[in-house]
């Protein structure tokens, strides 16, 4: 037990790995919670034991399906029902954070509306990971703590020892996080600006940056059909690139993109656990984010400062 009020983690169904790492990291035990099923699919979590006047912790990714956003929120309600002091949602991947605006006509933004339900819900407090936009943190009313993966990528990168680096966004949305990681390594930059017809569809892209006889990494927030990062890559490798590398916090890997990444030039993808890698390739390698996340929900139960937890 940490700070004054007990400390207990629970886990949703989509993250119970990572929540177990994380409660082996802390020295406790995963509090013990069921899943109730109805015939016609309709779900109800609960708790297996008291929560009265503790901090709960629950950790899950809201990554499709859905039901994994309405499994949070239903756990979210029923600590608040049982006379939890207060409920921490932990959310290694925040789903739904690609709609952060109104980039067309008569769309929702659906990161505004899972913050706002996630509020309804009663949660105190969001521990998340590499959002896809920063300030989706102002969505919430209640404190955000949010995590960087490059306390685990830029040590990974300094231990490569590679010549001519250079950092790359695959995208203009990413030049911030390039720029960072560029600074941190004290390395070259080049950025790629892509066009796109609708989502998933690039339908041009092109390099703003010199690539010959350097050895590329190429940083995301996620990689979900990988077919950016594919483009990205095989044009470097066109362009004279030594070697190509890529490091993604959340291994959305859908349809056919491991079968994309397998055929293309990157030589290495590295992400993390925030979401369960369930296909598996000898390029894929996946770092955990366990102890990040352990230590900063133990500084939270103790009001502690999380600031040095951070690389940049």
């Amino acid at each position: 037990m940490y700070g004054k009020a007990p400390m207990k983690l629970f886990s949703c169904r989509a993250s119970r790995e990572l929540a177990e790492k994380i409660a082996e990291k802390l020295g406790i035990e995963l509090g013990k919670s069921s899943v109730t099923r109805f015939s016609d699919g309709e779900f109800q979590p609960c708790f297996d034991e008291s929560v009265r006047g503790d901090m709960v912790f629950i950790v899950q990714s809201t990554n499709p399906p859905a039901e994994n956003m309405l499994e949070l929120l239903l756990m979210i309600d029923a600590a608040k029902r049982a006379s939890a002091y207060k409920v921490i949602a932990v959310i290694p991947y925040y789903g739904y954070a690609r709609q952060d605006r109104k980039d067309r006509p008569r769309v929702s933004i659906g990161s505004k509306l899972t913050a706002d339900l996630l509020s309804a819900a009663g949660v105190d407090r969001i521990i998340t990971m590499d959002l896809h936009a920063d300030q989706i943190q102002g969505f919430f009313n209640v404190p955000v703590d949010h995590l960087y993966s490059s306390a685990l990528f830029a040590p990974y990168i300094e231990k490569l020892k590679l010549d001519n680096l250079t950092v790359s966004a695959p995208d203009m949305g990413g030049s911030k996080r390039a720029n960072a990681y560029s600074r941190h390594l004290q390395s070259e930059m080049v950025l790629c600006y892509k066009l796109r017809k609708k989502p998933n569809i690039i339908e041009e892209m092109s390099i703003i940056g010199e690539v010959e006889g350097r050895n590329v990494v190429i940083v995301d927030d996620m990689v979900d059909t990988a077919g950016t990062l594919v483009l990205a890559a095989d044009m470097m490798k066109e362009r004279g690139a030594t070697s190509i590398r890529a490091f993604a916090t959340h291994p959305i890997l859908s349809g056919n993109s491991v079968e994309r990444i397998n055929n293309s030039a990157i030589e290495e993808l590295v992400v993390t656990d925030s979401v369960p890698l369930t296909i598996h390739s000898d390029k894929i390698k996946v770092l955990s984010i366990a102890d990040i996340f352990a230590r900063t929900i133990k500084a939270v139960n103790e009001n502690e400062s999380i600031s040095t937890h951070f690389v940049f």
